[in-house]
């Protein structure tokens, strides 16, 4: 099966090489037009390969009648066959031209062709299964050159039958040397065949000569596995035997011949086994158990996940979320409650991963009748599950006695809460304890994301709360929520009384053009705190957040732009300020953003952020910029920048205005 899917993909890229030709130019290769009939264009490639035309014109031609070739292209083909330079792709077209013709010529080339050219042959014989070649590569078996005898070998497992099989068993027990592996690998290919034509008893044979030979490992492995499946259901002690083996060739079989040898009875043997084994090998035969297709699978992971050493455990529960049910649901709740950590949580995630069975139907009606820990459990796993049908429930435990409870609740709501939890949220947090506030903060904060502007009313009461802590909560939930009310509610607490609650709504008020780039309510406010906030941080914030919204504003001109980002230059203290924008005239393309950047590149502290600006307006050739104006800011910034990124980006464009 290998070998045909890699003469597939062998083929197809041999389509896309022909269909390249066209591009050749005239040459002789235009006699491959792939639009002429089939029938016409391989008389033309026959032609040319029996012409003296170039090697790379019959290379191509040779690999054009592995598309199109048929019986009457195989003598001018099988010319080839003895080239060192040609053999191959002959032979490649001779593999899959249909009838006897291919067959006929190869096994003529074996008494005529020799070195590499017949390996070649050989293996194609092989790959076509010739039977009449068998006697043929029989006597090759025998042959001076130990790479003729492998080739053969091997080409007579893909033959199969009885001659080939007793030719090459009489060869393993005669033959000593570098020979002894490919006559193995016929021995077990022919096994194979055998195997795939249902005839078990001749199978296991001659994979059990192959076993007991004095071959290099890696062929008693592949004889080993073969040994097993030809045995069915018999196969389970040999299966076992390589489980326990200190070989790990054969150990690494056994594995993969747990997941193939069907049949409960073996499922119940590896369950089994499994306890006997080394602790380092009990997990990996418990995930080879777990990928076969057998009923008796889950009863035997389920006791594992319930009752065995801690790492067994993990993976059995683990293995659970791809073959479990509903019938899990219990174990994988009491095991989620253990204290071992690495237990509890390969428990939950499989829980929360669940599908087979209306899972979601049977944890929502165990909710309500759990209790502790288990309850706990299970809110994390609607949760995980976003079941929102559990909400009720969770709302419910948000206000229980249990801390761990309530925090899974609140996480809960964080997950699956929609406007319709806002209200209770507010609620909440309104009695919360400290140690509870944080987490429904974030409840409400998710919430908020979700819920859009429309849920602004329900947060005013939040906003407005005698406790200046709990009106920080609500500003940031209305930041979440955006629109006109909220904004005019965080524009409001600028002046509130309390001055931790005026700081958090200033910098709720700067951060806005982040969330909300396209309300242009905050520009005014923003630019009225830079010129006057209260403090010092307060201007600084409101300047940083008004040149923000310039920078993603679209709805006024170039000029305009401008025009704000000079107003705002003399309150302009810090190099950051100063660096923010020299962004934002970066993305302005009007002649005064290259000299105000000028400016700024004059700058020690404003320099870099100068040049990269110049740099991207200049290299964008707008039509706002003449070319002196171009070239003026460009040669500036080979002149300032220190970065080798600008520096360069810079002289590549100055090149192209020169």
């Amino acid at each position: 099966m290998k070998h045909h899917i890699s003469r597939v993909a062998q083929l197809l890229s041999l389509a896309v090489f022909a269909a390249s030709a066209s591009a050749l130019g005239p040459t002789r290769a235009a006699t491959l037009d792939l639009d002429v009939p089939a029938a016409e264009r391989e008389q033309k490639l026959i032609a040319l390969i029996k012409s003296d035309a170039q090697p790379a014109e019959k290379a191509l031609a040779l690999k054009q009648l592995a598309i199109c070739g048929t019986a009457d292209a195989v003598p001018a083909l099988a010319g080839f066959l003895g080239s060192e330079e040609f053999s191959t792709w002959a032979r490649i077209a001779l593999e899959v031209i249909p009838g006897p013709a291919p067959d006929e010529a190869l096994r003529a080339a074996l008494t005529t062709v020799q070195g590499r050219p017949l390996i070649g042959v050989i293996s194609s014989i092989g790959v076509r299964r010739d039977l009449k070649a068998a006697y043929p590569l029989i006597t090759k078996l025998r042959h001076p050159d130990a790479q003729v005898v492998s080739a053969a070998a091997i080409a007579l497992g893909h033959i199969g039958g009885d001659s080939a099989a007793r030719a090459l068993e009489i060869s393993l027990a005669e033959t000593s040397g570098a020979t002894r592996s490919a006559i193995a690998e016929g021995c077990i290919l022919c096994a194979e065949r055998w195997l795939a034509e249902g005839q078990a008893a001749k199978a296991m044979a001659l994979y059990d000569t192959v076993r007991k030979a004095d071959v290099p490992q890696r062929r008693v492995a592949e004889a080993t596995r073969g040994a097993i499946l030809a045995r069915g259901s018999d196969g389970t002690a040999l299966l076992l035997e390589q489980l326990r083996s200190p070989d790990k060739a054969l150990y690494s079989i056994g594995l993969r011949a747990a997941r193939e040898l069907p049949g409960t009875q073996v499922t119940e043997a590896l369950a089994s086994a499994v306890k006997q084994l080394a602790p380092d090998r009990q997990w990996r035969v418990l995930l080879a158990l777990a990928d076969r297709h057998d009923a008796a699978v889950l009863p035997a992971v389920k006791a594992f996940a319930k009752d065995a050493p801690a790492e067994l455990r993990v993976t059995a529960l683990n293995v659970l979320e791809h073959v479990g049910d509903t019938s899990c649901i219990p174990l994988l709740i009491e095991a989620a409650t253990v204290d071992d950590r690495a237990v509890a949580q390969a428990a939950k995630a499989s829980l929360a991963s669940l599908h087979t069975g209306n899972v979601d139907a049977e944890l929502l009606r165990l909710l309500p009748q759990a209790a502790g820990k288990q309850r706990q459990v299970l809110v994390e796993a609607a949760s995980a599950r976003r079941i929102e049908s559990a909400i009720p429930s969770v709302l419910r435990y948000a206000t229980d006695a249990d801390a761990g409870l309530r925090k899974a609740a609140f996480e809960a709501l964080a997950a699956l809460g929609g406007p319709k939890e806002m209200g209770a949220v507010v609620d909440l947090l309104k009695s919360a304890t400290a140690q509870d506030r944080d987490a429904l903060e974030q409840a409400l904060l998710a919430i908020s994301g979700r819920s859009g502007a429309a849920a602004a009313p329900t947060l005013m009461p939040l906003a407005g709360h005698s406790d200046p802590s709990l009106r920080a909560v609500g500003l940031h939930a209305l930041a979440a929520v955006g629109g006109p009310e909220a904004l005019a509610a965080v524009i409001k607490a600028v002046d509130d009384q309390e001055p931790s609650v005026q700081d958090d709504a200033v910098r709720t008020l700067s951060t806005w053009p982040n969330n909300w780039p396209d309300d242009n309510g905050v520009a005014e406010p923003l630019l009225a705190l830079a010129k006057s906030g209260r403090k010092p941080m307060h201007q600084a914030l409101g300047l940083r957040g008004y040149l923000q919204y310039l920078q993603g504003i679209k709805h006024i001109g170039n000029d305009e732009k401008l025009a704000k980002v000079r107003e705002t230059m003399p309150l302009m203290k810090s190099s950051d300020q100063k660096q923010l924008a020299a962004a934002v005239l970066g993305a302005i393309p009007a002649p005064g953003a290259i000299d105000m950047l000028v400016g700024f590149a004059g700058d020690a502290d404003t320099a870099e952020a100068a040049c990269s600006a110049l740099t991207a307006l200049a290299v964008k050739d707008a039509p706002e910029f003449t070319k002196d104006q171009r070239r003026k800011a460009l040669q500036i910034v080979l002149e300032k920048s220190k970065s080798d990124g600008t520096r360069k980006r810079a002289g590549e464009a100055l090149k192209k205005i020169q």
